[in-house]
């Protein structure tokens, strides 16, 4: 079964970021089961919904076809901060009979969402334009600008994208600026100055997927808090003790983050780190140990191999302290800052760390973000456990602008701070939807900022066979 999907539209509604993806789906070399005809194929359909599967459409019947291109489109809101599983069913639909009750199931195919649009295999399409692009108004307003932040009104002017880029035709252009109080007070008054349109620029603003379609990787790096504050791990109250059935809170945020996050990286390979306990084999405080104890390769196959390193490190080592996440933001850092600077830099690196309570390294916590801010990467930390993490908060910038303790400002806010307490009673969808809400914008808001474009310059359509 083939697929390829498109970007159709983007949505600004109260989503963080909305976008329509466009399936198109081909088969090839469709078994005849009947050996006097060929099938009358048809796929249908369906998405994952609190365990069970909903059909959101279906292809139109293909008669005698073992090699079926469908005509429909299957029209799909994508969330990147949300597992999207699909499943597509291959169907042969009896002649004179379009339902599924009498037809023949031929097979399936099971994938996400997520994993469809990450792939690299792209060719060129053409974007429909709507006959009413440019004749929105813009209404531009002027303000004399103030240190104290009172600003005064000066006045207004409407316009449209069509007229400002008249401009780029040789066009002078200028608008009348009026104070509509001024205008119903002043018999005559004309207006309160000209506003001059020197030079116009367009300038493409490239969505979360125009670089994931493009080809952007997303390096999923994981940091485990270790300190004493955790509690024994051979003790049940711990935070650390692994129950033979119930995963403890450390696990289900790991897994809820790492399963979106897997679908963007190719080779599934996740570096885990530690930090806050002495390690062997002189079991000195560490606070950038890699779980797996090989420091020259930290990388985990998969989310699942994450697990499996962090279980396997509990009984080795020792829980300590003090809560220093600083060295391993640097850590991090360091892989992206080399990226930055490679050819192709399109890897973006997001650090998720799980801690138990407030860090004891502020100062440097925040000049390590404040650097970070500058590189392709976001920070994600989930607060595990009942302690009180409103310090906490002051990371995440959603109060205010994070600054270095020299009163730097970060150049973009990428970090997200999320309580697992909020989210105990609630899905591990709900906790990962929350916790990279922000993700796709941030990741936006760097490549714009660096004047980084998406690989493939237009639109484009991307190809991905999977194999029965």
């Amino acid at each position: 079964m083939q697929l390829q999907t498109g970007e159709a539209t983007l949505g600004f509604i109260s989503s963080p970021c909305l976008t329509k993806v466009e399936l198109r789906v081909a088969c090839r070399g469709i078994s005849d089961r009947d050996a006097l005809s060929k099938p009358d194929p048809c796929v249908v359909l369906k998405m994952q919904s609190h365990g069970q599967w909903f059909e959101v459409d279906r292809t139109e019947v293909i008669r005698s076809s073992s090699s079926p291109v469908f005509s429909k489109i299957f029209l799909v809101d994508y969330y990147f901060e949300e597992v999207q599983r699909l499943r597509f069913e291959l169907h042969d639909i009896s002649s004179g009979n379009n339902g599924l009750r009498d037809a023949d199931f031929l097979g399936a195919m099971e994938c996400t969402l997520g994993q469809i649009v990450s792939q690299r295999k792209l060719t060129k399409a053409l974007l429909k334009q709507g006959n009413t692009a440019g004749k929105s108004s813009i209404t531009c307003t002027v303000w004399d600008w103030d240190s104290n932040g009172k600003h005064d009104f000066i006045g207004e002017f409407q316009t449209t994208y069509k007229e400002v880029r008249a401009e780029q035709e040789g066009k002078q252009i200028q608008w009348e600026c009026i104070n509509p109080k001024y205008q119903m007070k002043k018999k005559n008054y004309r207006n309160s100055g000209t506003v001059l349109l020197n030079h116009c620029k367009i300038i493409k603003m490239y969505s979360f997927l125009d670089y994931i379609m493009g080809g952007c990787q997303i390096q999923f790096t994981v940091a485990i808090d270790f300190t004493a504050s955790n509690g024994d791990p051979r003790n049940s109250c711990s935070l650390h003790y692994i129950h033979p059935y119930q995963p403890n809170e450390y696990l289900k945020a790991l897994v809820a983050v790492g399963e979106i996050c897997q679908d963007y990286d190719s080779d599934k390979m996740f570096p885990a780190f530690g930090f806050g306990a002495l390690i062997p084999p002189d079991f000195k405080v560490s606070h950038d140990f890699a779980v797996n104890f090989d420091e020259d390769n930290p990388e985990c196959a998969g989310i699942q191999g994450v697990v499996e390193a962090y279980q396997n490190c509990l009984p080795k080592i020792q829980l300590y302290g003090p809560t220093n996440i600083a060295p391993i933001i640097q850590k991090v850092a360091s892989s992206a800052s080399e990226e930055m600077h490679t050819k192709e830099a399109m890897e973006y690196f997001i650090l998720l760390i799980l801690t138990d309570g407030v860090i004891t390294d502020m100062a440097d916590t925040r000049e390590a973000i404040v650097h970070a801010s500058h590189l392709p990467m976001s920070v994600i930390i989930v607060g595990v456990g009942n302690a009180d993490f409103t310090d906490m908060q002051i990371l995440d910038g959603d109060d205010g602008i994070l600054r270095s303790p020299k009163g730097e400002p970060v150049l973009r806010d990428i970090v997200q701070f999320v309580p697992f307490k909020d989210f105990k009673h609630a899905s591990p969808a709900a906790l990962a939807k929350s916790v990279l809400a922000e993700v796709p914008n941030q990741v936006v808001d760097y490549y714009n900022a660096k004047g980084i474009k998406p690989k493939c310059m237009s639109d484009y359509e991307t190809t991905r066979t999977f194999s029965p």
